[in-house]
């Protein structure tokens, strides 16, 4: 199973009676589910079944959907008002006996406003009910072109994440395996810096540069730390195997490795453990990039 995308395309194509249309449905990041339409005149009663169906089947993203209708008309009717035309005929013809000028086209006549009527094929409501019906079945296939596409680019992103989970995870092993000798260290740099102060420091209490050493020790300890983006690594590929949408957990969880990291760099006494941090903090980086674009 891979993640979902919240980019994507698809486009339909339908066809009843003497209509045919397309649809086209664009998808791109988006914080929650923001879906625009455009619908042409006299179908605007699709825009509600167009929400309707995506709120169903998507869960984030921003979507701009646009449905293309055209219209072939099998019967056309040619309704002249000849009351109209006999009484402007006949004023035309007068005028024209009367002023001397030369007879008006008839072209002309036909037209003034009203004067011609194109009526198409009238259509019942069953008729319409029908149509409807199968532009929404088409708009569904729509949606599952696109769910699809989402899911194929959601396989690219989920082997990305893989990857960089697999480098942070290699990250924590060589943390752990430098921490280990943390506190070796950290004595030996305080003795340093005692030996740096004091002539001798041959003098000094053990228990009292025990009690020192323990203390900078606890400070610096990174175990915790250590534990938890372990804790969060699992946590992170279980969620890459969830069928149901998982960006905003992901996101989340992103800023949680980001915190970890942060604090292991802050407590590091050593440069190779800061250096690692610091490689750490990138792979988080770019896990917080990825993320972004899971649905």
């Amino acid at each position: 199973m891979t993640l979902s995308s919240m980019t994507g395309f698809a486009r339909t194509q339908g066809q009843w009676e003497n209509y045919s249309w397309v649809w086209e449905i664009r998808s791109v990041n988006g914080r929650g589910l923001d879906i625009r339409c455009r619908i042409p005149s006299g179908f605007e009663a699709m825009d509600q079944t167009v929400r309707g169906h995506l709120k169903k089947h998507i869960a984030r993203g921003s979507l701009n959907v646009n449905l293309q209708m055209h219209r072939e008309s099998e019967e056309v009717q040619v309704k002249v008002n000849q009351n109209a035309l006999d009484q402007l005929v006949q004023i035309v013809v007068d005028t024209s006996s009367h002023n001397h000028l030369p007879q008006p086209d008839i072209a002309n006549l036909m037209s003034v406003r009203d004067l011609v009527q194109i009526i198409e094929g009238e259509e019942d409501e069953d008729f319409r009910k029908a149509r409807d019906k199968a532009i929404e079945e088409s708009f569904l296939e729509a949606i599952a072109a696109l769910k699809e596409n989402r899911l194929q680019e959601g396989a690219a992103t989920t082997s990305m994440l893989e990857k960089i989970i697999a480098d942070i995870e290699g990250g924590v092993k060589e943390a752990t395996k430098i921490a280990a000798g943390q506190p070796d260290l950290i004595r030996q740099k305080f003795m340093e810096k005692v030996s740096a102060l004091l002539d001798d420091s041959k003098g000094l209490d053990p228990d009292r540069i025990a009690q020192e050493v323990t203390i900078l020790a606890t400070k610096a300890d990174i175990k915790e730390e250590l534990d938890r983006l372990v804790a969060h690594i699992e946590a992170a590929r279980k969620l890459l195997v969830i069928t149901e949408p998982v960006g905003r957990k992901m996101d989340f969880l992103s800023q949680e490795f980001n915190r970890e990291a942060n604090t292991l760099c802050s407590k590091s006494s050593d440069i190779t453990l800061t250096q690692i941090g610091l490689s750490l903090k990138a792979a988080i980086d770019q896990l917080k990039e990825q993320v972004q674009n899971v649905e």
